[in-house]
């Protein structure tokens, strides 16, 4: 299936029914009252949140949604009836904008979630709510408003945990293989992954993490270099990075220079990226002699000035690359106990203050 991210659509509510101008006509009673109903209201467009699709693909093929208009008034008191409301579903992680604002609307983050994106008009009023002490046969009806029409552009971010970072054939699509069930392409030439690839990591029993692959990045991305860097909004929801490096380049490229670069073109996309936090994971150690490989990544880390952890692995040899793992694992723990803590100390004064009035001699 092909991999799509974006899509413009055009959602269309329903119009509300006209209200009726009618009067009651029946023998012996000629000069009934007003009967005429109300309009129905038209049906709405909402988007839901489907975790069982993983594109927008569809949305290449059918760009109009429309919902259903509501039925026109009737006489003897007869309503309209409203109009369907239409549901398009849309993967988990859907960020839907306003194309003539530029206001986002919603984030679908949940499976189920619903987003009302245009609101259906409202019927029209009957006659029979315009009769007066004045006027006892009211010809005077009014018409449905329309429904809302919108142009919305459709933006999938990944969910994941931890995003991979690094240049093309960095080794991203090979740890990823590694340490998960996912399957992208290998290749030993440039831009082997050409879209997202989403692995689930599991370490045991209630321990797993969601990783996220990105097609690699290369010096001039933020100005449409390469593939330029329409997938990093991939990674802008992930936890924790982790930054591939090929340790020692096939083309001579200083891995210090190749570090430095995707740093500029975070920065260019955005630059709370470089504020997350981010690990150093020094690829492809098996092309080096093992009595050197531990001297080159210490010379690599001393350069850079990197104060975050990093590690040295293989990722085709799988060497070292559960280590990675497990310390992401235990990353992701600290946080959620840290969280938990925090929430524990801001009900704490209440309780100290509640036990302490408590305690005090009347």
């Amino acid at each position: 299936m092909k991999f799509v991210d974006e899509a413009v659509i055009k959602v269309q509510a329903g119009n509300g029914g006209n209200g009726c101008v009618s009067f009651r006509r029946e023998k012996f009673i000629p000069f009934g009252g007003p009967n005429g109903g109300d309009g129905g209201h038209g049906g709405s467009v909402w988007l839901v949140a489907d975790e069982g699709l993983n594109t927008l693909v569809d949305f290449r093929h059918q760009r109009v949604f429309k919902a259903q208009r509501g039925e026109n008034g009737m006489g003897s008191d007869m309503y309209g009836k409203g109009g369907e409301d239409t549901i398009v579903r849309v993967p988990v992680g859907t960020v839907v904008t306003n194309v003539d604002t530029d206001e986002v609307i919603g984030d679908l983050t949940q499976h189920g979630q619903r987003l009302l994106v245009a609101q259906g008009g409202k019927g029209g009023l009957g006659n029979i709510h315009f009769k007066s002490s004045v006027n006892r046969a009211p010809r005077k009806a009014t018409d449905g408003t329309p429904g809302e029409v919108r142009e919305l552009k459709l933006e999938l971010k990944l969910l994941a945990d931890v995003g991979l970072l690094g240049f093309p054939n960095a080794g991203k699509s090979t740890f990823i293989r590694a340490v998960s069930a996912a399957t992208p392409r290998v290749a030993d030439y440039p831009f082997t992954t050409l879209h997202p690839n989403l692995g689930v990591v599991s370490l045991g029993t209630d321990q797993s993490f969601v990783i996220a692959d990105i097609p690699g990045l290369i010096e001039g991305a933020a100005d449409g270099a390469g593939l330029g860097i329409q997938f990093l909004r991939h990674v802008s929801r992930t936890r924790l990075l982790l930054h591939l490096v090929d340790i020692a380049p096939i083309d001579g490229t200083d891995p210090v220079e190749q570090v430095r670069a995707i740093e500029q073109e975070l920065t260019k996309f955005d630059p709370e990226l470089l504020d997350r936090p981010r690990w150093l994971v020094l690829n492809k150690a098996d092309v080096l002699p093992e009595d050197e490989r531990q001297a080159v990544a210490e010379d690599i880390v001393r350069r850079l000035g990197w104060t975050q952890p990093w590690f040295l692995v293989s990722a085709i040899a799988r060497d070292n690359t559960l280590a990675v793992c497990q310390q992401v694992q235990r990353f992701f723990e600290s946080q959620r106990r840290a969280a938990e803590e925090e929430v524990q100390t801001d009900f704490a004064p209440d309780d100290v203050r509640s036990r302490g009035a408590a305690s005090q001699p009347e």
